[in-house]
């Protein structure tokens, strides 16, 4: 009887220095995109020669597909909410947003829109000729993004 009682108090007392607080275990890594929103939106440039991403899912592998999936979802799901704005704008004014300044003013930041962040460096621009949010890979060299407000937290 006593070795039954012996054998999980010990396996309990060793576990004991093994085990994180739960404070610990719930802790947000600070570099963490996850919830993290943003108005960061640059001006497209089509000369620029940026790869402009299609938002296409693409999963080979079913255990990774669903983290494969992350990036893409949140550039469709913006698109929407951004072109649902831009509709709105031209179901009252009669027009699209004529630059891209005034489409920072009248509509992101009129209707205080936060986009999630998007994973991989990738960013929001703003294609004023098309009317539409594109996203399109980080810039190579370090800089190119300047000027522009960063992330927040949720």
């Amino acid at each position: 009887m006593s070795r039954h009682v012996l054998l999980p108090t010990c396996i309990a007392l060793c576990s004991l220095g093994c085990l994180q607080t739960l404070e610990d275990q719930v802790k947000k890594d600070p570099n963490s995109i996850v919830g993290k929103k943003t108005q960061n939106i640059g001006q497209f440039d089509p000369n620029a020669g940026a790869a402009v991403s299609d938002s296409k899912i693409r999963a080979t592998d079913p255990v990774t597909a669903p983290v494969s999936a992350y990036g893409p979802m949140l550039e469709q799901i913006s698109k929407t909410h951004i072109a649902h704005a831009v509709n709105l704008f031209y179901a009252t004014e009669g027009r699209y947003p004529e630059s891209y300044d005034e489409f920072m003013q009248k509509i992101i930041k009129a209707n205080n829109i936060q986009l999630p962040v998007l994973p991989g460096g990738k960013q929001y621009q703003y294609d004023v000729a098309n009317h539409q949010l594109v996203v399109v890979d980080a810039p190579t060299d370090a800089g190119a993004n300047s000027g522009h407000p960063a992330a927040t937290g949720p």
